[in-house]
């Protein structure tokens, strides 16, 4: 038993032990034992309770034992057995994502050649260190991240900032992002 509930308990033996007849004591004694009663079930209640089932205690219990290679190695393969596909954690996108377009037809691939491009990639290649504050700034205006995020994609330079800008686009913010002291490059 508990240390907590001792005292409680010996008041609720004394209770029990006095005369048919209950005295003002007896039955405050008793009150106080209903009392650390609905305490402890109250404790009980919010403690763990084991799983009903035998079959799921035993895979925790071996999940449980298991190696942090182990559990990767684990995790990969429920992956792929439950079709679960692979989501990136804290990736950035530079805007809503678009299913993958059809692929070109081998007439279409002989005309962009004769072409200009008209969308580019943005990659952020580096920055000087004095004007980190400024880029941090614009990288959080321009692509819609958190401060957090935004320190941390300037911080892993060089990085891609944006894909499919139009060219004018692209020339503007190539400009504004040279007047802060950032070298960023169009592809």
């Amino acid at each position: 038993m508990s240390s907590p509930y001792y005292p409680a308990i010996r008041l609720c033996v004394r209770a029990l032990r006095a005369s048919s007849r209950p005295s003002f004591a007896a039955q405050s004694s008793i009150r106080i034992c209903q009392n650390a009663q609905k305490r402890t079930q109250r404790h009980e209640s919010t403690t763990a309770a084991p799983t009903s089932n035998p079959k799921i205690a035993t895979i925790v219990d071996q999940i449980s034992q298991l190696t942090l290679l182990e559990t990767a190695d684990l995790v990969s393969n429920l992956k792929s057995k439950l079709n679960i596909p692979d989501l990136p954690i804290g990736g950035f996108s530079a805007g809503p994502s678009s299913a993958a377009p059809p692929p070109p037809a081998e007439e279409e691939e002989a005309a962009p050649a004769a072409q200009e491009k008209t969308l580019f990639t943005l990659t952020l290649k580096s920055f000087d260190a004095g004007s980190k504050p400024k880029v941090i700034k614009e990288i959080k205006q321009m692509l819609g991240l958190s401060l957090v995020d935004s320190k941390k994609f300037v911080e892993s330079a060089p990085k891609t900032m944006k894909e499919g800008v139009p060219k004018e686009e692209s020339e503007k913010i190539i400009e504004a992002m040279k007047g802060l002291g950032a070298v960023v490059t169009s592809d």
